[in-house]
């Protein structure tokens, strides 16, 4: 165990360097909480409707993110190695990345939308779903080119500015919905599917404002003269790629395995899936907090491996996983009490409150063990390690988490709650092995 001197130093540094990107990360889910809960005045059909298109949305959202996560760790060793127009040409290459995944995955998203009714769901939620989830996957290419710049600048110490950039489109965001969703000033009133144009525009005007930023601030000069349209080499988007790719397959088995389990809930009915819409919602939302986290150990530690500092991997890790945990000890704290409360911010139909806190507090009781998986994944992307971990996530949500969930769900009887019960027990053992995946790498 490193001394707790070195390990307070670091927690101070990776907490410096983390609370912006935890506030960049809850700008980006905000928009999607914000949504539910303008949606939720609509009715419940368009909130479980928001329900099945976002737990649709989040595996090609996730594999995206997975793979463009790869310009921070690329960025963040060249930097630590002293290598700054390298850093340059890792951003280049990860903007073609960003613009081609993304519109890929917003072609993939438009096809799914038309056979929406063969995922079992009721007719009205499918109906309802198909324009919104066209609107937000095409959504994901600025989404995507946002977080390729984000990460660039995060990468080099520079949170703040994309911090700002993303906050302010959120609230962007907010005053199209109250527009698009509902018809003020003048303008129809498209329900859920204003919620998902809303999204789109806001996504444009902060990819926009994140380009011109990094262009023109003399702080990045050294790192962006480069030719942006010289041809692009292989080797370079297959470094990117190389570690992208595991990142995204474990983000993807996660999400995947809470995109089954809503359409499980799904099966229960329209006041059950819109219940776990809003505590899937609240439970993603404090998600972000140790995701940015992770995000800040990735750039730490990738730093340290570049810059050949390997005595301060593991108290840079330890640290981190303490930060991890009191934050989500808060959260859970948060939801437990507030449950009540938060239920009725969404809704005001009493059977989807009354399921809502009871869903609630299953999400509260799992907060750690996701802040634990989530803050090892990033201390062992920063070390290159990203195979292994998939395998590992492979076991604990389709093993463990899903199978579970359905036997106490269905057969056990215990409904949604069931299913969320599956959930924790995925993501604890996630957050026991990958964290100890972590302890033996940066042993010595």
């Amino acid at each position: 165990m490193p001394p707790l001197r070195l390990i307070l130093a670091e927690s101070r540094a990776t907490l410096r360097l983390a609370v912006p990107l935890m506030a960049g990360q809850l700008s980006q889910m905000l928009m999607g909480l914000i949504d539910s809960a303008m949606v939720g005045r609509v009715g419940v059909v368009p909130l479980a409707a928001a329900a099945f298109g976002n737990s649709l949305l989040s595996m090609p959202m996730l594999i995206g993110i997975g793979l463009l996560i790869s310009v921070s760790v690329r960025v963040a060793q060249a930097h630590g190695a002293g290598q700054e127009a390298e850093a340059g040409e890792i951003l280049r290459h990860g903007l073609a990345l960003s613009v081609g995944a993304g519109v890929l995955l917003a072609a993939g998203v438009s096809l799914l939308s038309f056979g929406l009714q063969h995922f079992g769901q009721s007719p009205e939620v499918a109906t309802e779903a198909r324009t919104y989830l066209i609107l937000m996957g095409w959504s994901l290419v600025p989404m995507l080119v946002s977080l390729a710049l984000k990460q660039f600048s995060e990468a080099l110490h520079h949170p703040w500015p994309p911090m700002i950039i993303l906050l302010t489109s959120v609230g962007v965001n907010s005053a199209l919905n109250w527009v698009l969703i509902y018809g003020n000033l003048g303008f129809p009133a498209l329900g859920l599917a204003g919620a998902g144009l809303s999204t789109l525009i806001a996504r444009c005007l902060g990819a926009v404002a994140l380009w011109i930023y990094v262009r023109k601030a003399r702080r990045f000069a050294e790192h962006t003269r480069l030719h942006w349209l010289r041809p692009l080499e292989g080797e370079k988007l297959r470094n990117l790629i190389r570690v992208g790719l595991p990142t995204a397959g474990m983000l993807v088995l996660e999400s995947s395995a809470f995109s089954f389990a809503a359409i499980m809930v799904g099966w229960l009915g329209a006041v059950p899936l819109a219940a776990h819409q809003i505590a899937l919602a609240c439970s993603s939302t404090t998600f972000m907090l140790p995701l940015g986290l992770s995000m800040a150990t990735t750039i730490r530690v990738g730093q340290a491996v570049g810059g050949g500092e390997k005595t301060r991997l593991r108290a840079i890790c330890v640290s981190a996983q303490g930060l991890g945990m009191l934050v989500m000890l808060t959260c859970g704290a948060l939801l437990a009490l507030g449950r009540e409360t938060i239920a009725g911010a969404f809704v005001h139909d009493p059977a989807v409150i009354s399921q809502a806190m009871v869903l609630l507090l299953a999400a509260a009781l799992f907060q750690v063990f996701d802040g634990l998986q989530v803050v090892a994944s990033g201390a062992l992307r920063g070390l290159a390690d990203v195979n292994f971990p998939v395998l590992l996530c492979l076991v604990a949500y389709w093993g463990v988490a899903l199978p579970l969930g359905y036997l106490a769900g269905f057969p056990g009887g215990y409904g949604a709650l069931g299913v969320w019960f599956g959930l924790a027990a995925g993501l604890a053992f996630a957050g026991s092995l990958l964290s100890a995946r972590t302890w033996w790498q940066t042993r010595g």
